[in-house]
């Protein structure tokens, strides 16, 4: 099965022919707030995508510029788009957050794991209040995508009141 960045090029390439340089373009201009792609992923997950019979090429053009190879999405491409967008994703079972685990880091090295907590509020709510200036400029994928943030911030935000509140009851049980 390919990545994720694939079946987004997939769906870039749904829409009509492009060439890397493009589609490399459309990614970072349609999903605001996801890492940009670097040029090499964008090459790199073409040949994968080409030699899975998901993309093939259409021609190769210049434009005043260097030589671009435009790929177009085949039957089978579309078929495989079709069946990652009907599929759910699952929620992960694991804890993967730099957040979590610097928090746990803390509590075994400093005992002052609440002064952390206390700094990255702050730095969440201040993120927050950008998001929410960015919601009233731009495009709706941008307005999305400041939702999208906000809410996980949210769910830290609360996840971080509970985590002062569990430590600051765990100190008072170990009588600290």
């Amino acid at each position: 099965m390919i990545m994720s960045v694939g079946h987004i090029m997939l769906g870039l390439l749904a829409e009509r022919v492009k060439h890397g340089y493009e589609l490399k373009h459309d990614h970072d201009r349609r999903l605001p707030g996801a890492r940009p792609l670097a040029y090499g992923q964008v090459y790199a997950t073409l040949q994968r995508l080409e030699r899975d019979g998901f993309v093939e090429v259409v021609e190769t053009v210049r434009e005043g510029g260097p030589e671009r190879t435009v790929y177009t999405i085949t039957e089978a491409g579309q078929a495989e788009l079709i069946r990652w967008l009907e599929q759910v994703e699952e929620p992960t079972p694991y804890v993967a957050s730099p957040l979590f685990a610097r928090l746990v880091v803390a509590t075994m090295t400093s005992g002052r794991a609440d002064t952390y907590l206390l700094r990255q509020r702050s730095a969440h709510l201040a993120r927050m209040r950008e998001l929410t200036v960015e919601k009233g400029t731009e495009s709706p994928a941008r307005v999305l995508a400041a939702d999208y943030a906000i809410q996980h911030l949210d769910a830290d935000l609360r996840w971080i009141e509970m985590a002062i509140a569990r430590l600051a009851d765990l100190e008072e049980e170990n009588g600290a």
